[in-house]
């Protein structure tokens, strides 16, 4: 019998694990698809925004660390009154929570993966939903979901959290160079989107984030949100387990500041949490190759 170039043949084992891979992909593929809306998974496309040589493709193929860097993202996001208002005032957050962060995933699949054009169009439809947000914090102050310097909020989060989220799950010695470009691949991102200013270096996230923390406050309604993000029930009960321990290590991702704006107490139990997401993550990755 031949086989391909460069293929070898399957061994017991691998085709014992064929189905066990199949039942798993599935229910991980559900997660961040809905099918009645007509969703598939994201096609990569090498000639898109960003290419199979990008940190970006590395870094966003990774479904634990991305998982866990998101739960820390929005943990970080609603500390800023103005960004937690747009949600609180303009969001389906309480009744519909997973599908909330079932398309920001998409939108994240699509701006890495997808081809130009489905690129452009995922910006441009979340610039016209940000354009229709605006209102009045509870101290009389407007804002607007546009605001640069509310998206720059946003967008260094949300880069600084899957970049931790993968050096501590995937690349523990990635080099600072490839941090670097990571954060400036991402940056063609956030200033499609409007934001100002836009890190292009971990460094630069860091001074944003630090001249951005005296604006940062905690309120009933940052309580009430966090507490609705950490309770909000799996979108499929066999998710149960894996996302409780993804909320925890997203958690324990955060900065000791934010932790304690948030008022958690210590992580005690951030050993364990930390084994068992890895478990996670290689077994995850094991399933998709």
């Amino acid at each position: 019998m031949s086989y391909p170039q460069g293929a070898a043949p399957l061994t017991f084992a691998d085709r014992l694990a064929r189905p066990v891979k199949r039942v798993i992909a599935r229910e991980v593929v559900a997660i961040f698809n809905d099918p009645a809306r007509g969703e598939r998974p994201v096609r990569r496309r090498p000639d898109g925004p960003f290419g199979p040589a990008s940190v970006a493709w590395r870094v966003h193929g990774d479904v634990t660390s991305m998982m866990v860097g998101g739960v820390a993202a929005l943990m970080l996001q609603m500390l800023h009154p103005a960004v937690l208002a747009g949600v609180w005032d303009h969001s389906s957050f309480r009744q519909d929570l997973n599908g909330r962060l079932r398309r920001t995933a998409r939108f994240i699949a699509l701006t890495t993966y997808g081809a130009a054009e489905e690129a452009e169009a995922a910006i441009a439809r979340v610039r016209r939903i940000h354009a229709a947000v605006t209102g009045t914090l509870p101290d009389g102050t407007p804002y607007r979901a546009d605001d640069p310097r509310l998206l720059a909020w946003v967008h260094v989060t949300e880069v600084t959290s899957f970049l931790d989220a993968w050096i501590r799950y995937a690349e523990p010695a990635m080099r600072l160079a490839d941090q670097d470009r990571y954060v400036a691949e991402m940056a063609r991102v956030g200033a499609a989107l409007g934001a100002d200013p836009v890190p292009r270096s971990r460094g630069e996230a860091r001074r944003l984030i630090a001249a951005m923390r005296p604006e940062l406050r905690v309120d009933h309604r940052t309580r009430e949100v966090a507490r609705i993000l950490m309770a909000r029930p799996a979108p499929r009960p066999s998710a149960e387990p894996i996302q409780a321990l993804t909320l925890r290590a997203g958690l324990d991702l955060l900065p000791g500041w934010a932790r304690r704006m948030h008022g958690l107490p210590p992580a005690l139990d951030a050993p364990l949490v930390r084994a068992g997401t890895l478990g996670v993550a290689r077994t995850l990755r094991w399933v998709f190759g």
